[in-house]
């Protein structure tokens, strides 16, 4: 059955195998950079000439709606005039008091004759009709149309007349009262009226209640005329408006934008070194505001990168001079030591020494550089065999391993009743267990007490202590213990072949697995070391045990410690 594989990766400011940070686009388009000033002074007329723009065609529509109106209104009060004298006067004298107003008028009756006077519409097409030479009906005939039936003229027969058309409330004697009324009664109206229109002339086709028709037609071009007016005012005026908001939004604009030329120069500053300058805005909830904000949050972030990789430029400098020097020390006495078995007979036990010696600096250098490897693999991203551990029983194991190795050190082993599961790749935690002890022993000198204790009170980890009577940790380095190649002089030997990377290593492997390792202060009049490893339960334990606790209806008691033997 395969097992499965997990890829960890360690915040170390390093990126996973296969996971390196992306590189610059450099196909991807670059960044618009035209004058925001123009294009927002350039935004705001368009918009303006646009609005300006619909409020002529608005106005121009409107008030060329209302002159057609006012020309059709005039000609329909001039038919329903001339529908009054229908009957009381000449269809003829009619005709003229109609022309005489510069309209174009066709009377037709009930029988199809037609009487035409004035202009006709193709010489109102023309021009305007000339009122200042003779025709018939001047004056008189134009009042008496303008001020309706009662007033169409001064002949005294006509004034008799109309007093038919109008009501009896102005009679004084029984006889007028009378014909009065039977006048109303026969009085003539318009029924029904039809109206054609171009940009030239305006026709009102008008039928009468007698079945007679009046066509009247008038001049309408001084409609157009005043609309052309009225559309070149409003493009002047526009013009005038859109110049002065022109000049008006350049200023504005360059006050509004002034910000950014402040956050321009702030950047330029800091780019030329002063890397302390910040914008620190006054409003954070505006536009500026929030891009200040996040240029300052930039910078921080820019400023901490900086610092971060000087910082790790320093430490991977120090590491290269360690492990040099710390290289040099086994190569050296290899050397030393291969160069005397050439050079000197020497007896055959000084041969057999020295061999031994280059076998064992071999071995030192060699194992130096597999952790050298390995601190690599574990920034890069260290591929784990993760399976369900019982954790109790891997520690036994490793403590039998470490007493063969180490006869003169006291291991002592606590651990809870009943198995403990962890999700771990085995070997890799024997080899982080196999660490912390030895790093214990070399401070106790190899001959001190070292308790490893197993912690299984939580639920979703569990934790293993290590602690020593050796002289401890002080708490100024309980975080530089884990740095590469760090020894501290107090607790450690550099003889016995320690580089410092044991602990880094350890640490490396633990958040792998999504654990962790930290050196904790000492308990009361205990003055040695403590590591705390922790590490997560496997999914499946944690079930099955929360199944069994339901089963049983009462909740998993915490396990009971014990000690193993001495």
């Amino acid at each position: 059955m395969t097992r499965p594989r997990r890829a960890a990766a360690l915040s170390t400011g390093h990126h996973p195998r296969g996971g390196a940070a992306s590189a610059p686009d450099t196909a991807a388009p670059g960044l618009r950079t035209g004058s925001l000033r123009a294009r927002t002074v350039v935004a705001v007329l368009l918009l303006l000439a646009v609005l300006l723009a619909a409020l002529a065609v608005t106005v121009e529509l409107t008030l060329g709606q209302r002159l057609r109106a006012q020309v059709v209104d005039r000609l329909s009060d001039r038919a329903a005039a001339a529908a009054a004298l229908v009957g009381t006067v000449d269809g003829d004298e009619l005709a003229d008091r109609l022309s005489a107003q510069g309209l174009s008028v066709v009377i037709r009756d009930a029988n199809g004759d037609a009487i035409v006077a004035g202009p006709s519409p193709d010489q109102l097409r023309d021009g305007p009709p000339s009122l200042g030479e003779g025709g018939p009906g001047r004056g008189g005939p134009a009042s008496g149309l303008d001020d309706g039936p009662g007033g169409a003229g001064t002949d005294a027969q006509e004034g008799t007349d109309t007093g038919g058309t109008g009501s009896d409330t102005g009679s004084t004697g029984t006889d007028s009262g009378d014909v009065g009324s039977a006048s109303s009664s026969d009085a003539v109206t318009v029924t029904s009226s039809e109206v054609r229109s171009d940009d030239e002339v305006t026709t009102l086709v008008s039928q009468l209640s007698d079945g007679s028709t009046i066509t009247l037609t008038t001049d309408s071009r001084s409609v157009g005329e005043t609309l052309v007016q009225l559309r070149w005012v409003m493009i002047g005026a526009s013009a005038a408006f859109l110049l002065i908001a022109a000049i008006g939004l350049a200023l504005v604009v360059r006050a509004t934008l002034r910000p950014l030329d402040r956050m321009t120069g702030v950047a330029r500053s800091i780019a030329h070194g002063d890397r302390g300058r910040r914008l620190r805005p006054a409003r954070r909830d505006t536009e500026i505001g929030r891009v200040a904000v996040a240029f300052d949050e930039m910078l921080d972030g820019v400023e901490g990168a900086e610092r971060a990789a000087l910082d790790a430029e320093t430490r991977v400098r120090a590491f290269v001079s360690d492990a040099a020097h710390e290289l040099r020390t086994p190569v050296a006495g290899m050397r030393a030591a291969a160069d005397t078995l050439v050079r000197s007979p020497g007896t055959a036990d000084e041969r057999e020494r020295l061999a031994t010696h280059v076998v064992r600096e071999a071995e030192r250098a060699s194992r130096l550089i597999d952790d050298m490897l390995l601190m690599a693999r574990v920034d890069q991203g260290i591929s784990l065999d993760v399976a369900p551990v019982d954790l109790g029983a891997s520690m036994l194991a490793d403590v039998e391993r470490q007493r063969l190795r180490r006869p003169s050190l006291d291991l002592r082993v606590v651990l809870p009743d009943g198995p403990v599961v962890v999700a771990a790749d085995a070997g890799r935690v024997s080899q982080i267990v196999g660490n912390l002890v030895d790093n214990a022993a070399r401070a106790t000198g190899g001959t001190g007490q070292v308790t490893l204790w197993l912690d299984a009170s939580r639920a979703d980890e569990v934790a293993v202590l290590v602690s020593d009577d050796g002289p401890g940790v002080p708490d100024a380095d309980r975080e530089r213990v884990f740095d590469r190649l760090v020894r501290l002089d107090e607790a450690r030997r550099s003889g016995d072949g320690g580089a410092g990377l044991g602990l880094p290593i350890a640490r490396g492997l633990a958040r792998a697995h999504g654990g962790d390792l930290v050196c904790e202060p000492p308990g009361v009049g205990r003055p040695g070391a403590v590591f705390r490893l922790t590490l997560p339960v496997a999914e499946s334990a944690v079930r099955a045990g929360s199944e069994a606790a339901a089963a049983a209806g009462a909740p998993t008691p915490a396990p009971a410690l014990r000690r193993t033997a001495d």
